[in-house]
């Protein structure tokens, strides 16, 4: 049976988890859920893995995350990377960090212990290495001292991360993200609880793209100045709110590209050539998937509420 194509999923992310018992306990995983996936480590849900299945370092915390991965395959590659930075071949030998000083029974070098500064460093690390540097990828960080680590190792790093990639911070409202008298129902959604899980970030985006394409507004390539004919190729349009500037995706990438100089591979940003704002070319991608490969997704974002019988009917006396 044939797989079908999808969209670029609305999350996909690599966490550091840490147990509230005992903090030297650490894991990292991969989901494109979160929460779901936090219930299943602390055993409140059916599947969770079996290294973090001792009660006696339950219950477990996500520490932080990187996001914006294009896909499960993307962010298990950076999940085992993350995980083996003593062999992992997206990591340059001459810039290893984790060095593996013991071997196991058959020979290969034994992985050594975690520790936050040795997951920090080893983030800080891949978003750099060529396999991963120009991806859209962000860092969340939901522990104010593991928050403290990141920036020290930033200060002290002998190179820094590009510009582009964002760095959000999202702490408990308590006194720690382990106090259980903090009540997720009483206060607003903070953390892993306020990511957003669908495509609802998008939702003008997509309401915008979906009037043009339908109605065949693409118009001419802001970029080339040649007309889009409908259905005939692959376009993106601009992100920003009021502008509908259109273009084929190879001329896209050639404008983004040409506004960073030296880079010459994937593109990052830049400014669209119709209105000026900046558009990022991961969030460009991710709506033009949705277009041409979800259009059930579409359906379900775009749906209009129901009206509740309520108001359609007169209050009886």
């Amino acid at each position: 049976m044939p797989v079908l194509p999808k969209p670029i999923p609305p999350l996909y992310t690599v966490y550091i988890l840490r147990s509230t018992v005992r903090h030297a306990s650490l894991y990292i995983g991969s989901t494109p859920n979160p929460p779901r996936r936090l219930k299943q480590h602390n055993g409140e849900v059916k599947g969770g893995a079996a290294r973090t299945s001792r009660q006696t370092l339950r219950p477990w915390e996500m520490v932080g995350l990187v996001s914006g991965f294009p896909g499960m395959v993307a962010a298990l590659k950076f999940e085992w990377a993350l995980n083996n930075p003593h062999i992992s071949l997206h990591i340059p030998t001459e810039s290893r960090i984790t060095i593996s000083t013991q071997k196991k029974r058959n020979g290969n070098p034994r992985r050594p212990p975690h520790s936050v500064k040795s997951i920090i460093s080893n983030v800080h690390l891949l978003l750099r290495v060529p396999s991963f540097a120009r991806w859209p990828l962000k860092l969340h960080f939901f522990d104010s001292e593991v928050y403290q680590v990141w920036t020290k190792y930033c200060d002290t790093a002998s190179e820094s991360l590009r510009k582009t990639i964002p760095v959000y911070t999202d702490f408990a409202p308590g006194p720690s993200p382990a106090d259980e008298s903090v009540s997720t129902e009483d206060s607003s959604p903070w953390g892993i609880h306020a990511l957003p899980l669908d495509y609802a970030p998008m939702k003008d985006y997509v309401e915008k793209t979906q009037s043009l394409y339908t109605f065949e507004r693409e118009g001419a390539c802001v970029i080339c100045g040649e007309n889009l004919a409908h259905e005939e190729g692959l376009y993106a349009t601009c992100s920003n709110e009021l502008c509908e500037g259109t273009g084929h995706i190879s001329c896209w990438s050639r404008h983004l590209l040409g506004s960073n100089p030296g880079e010459d591979i994937l593109p990052i940003s830049g400014g669209c050539p119709k209105c000026g704002g900046e558009v990022i070319w991961g969030d460009m991608m991710k709506e033009m998937s949705l277009r041409l490969r979800g259009q059930k997704e579409i359906d379900k974002l775009l749906k209009k509420p129901r009206k509740r019988k309520a108001m359609a009917t007169a209050v009886s006396p």
